[in-house]
């Protein structure tokens, strides 16, 4: 049995690098980490470049 958990997250680097940090962050709280799924892909925009990278992630995890 797997349990899932929804972590927004960000990065000034790429999306790639604020799965990452979801991933990290969620780690703090749960073990066993199994999947991640990606939804939602945002960039903030300013000066016509992108300034930072935000996603919305669920973690699955096997509970202890």
């Amino acid at each position: 049995m797997l349990k899932v958990i929804e972590v927004l997250a960000g990065s000034d680097k790429s999306w790639e690098d604020a799965s990452l940090n979801a991933i990290r962050e969620a780690r703090e709280t749960v073990c066993g980490v199994k999947f991640v799924c990606t939804n939602n892909l945002e960039a903030q925009v300013e000066n016509n470049q992108i300034t930072a990278y935000r996603i919305n992630d669920k973690i699955s995890f096997e509970p202890e």
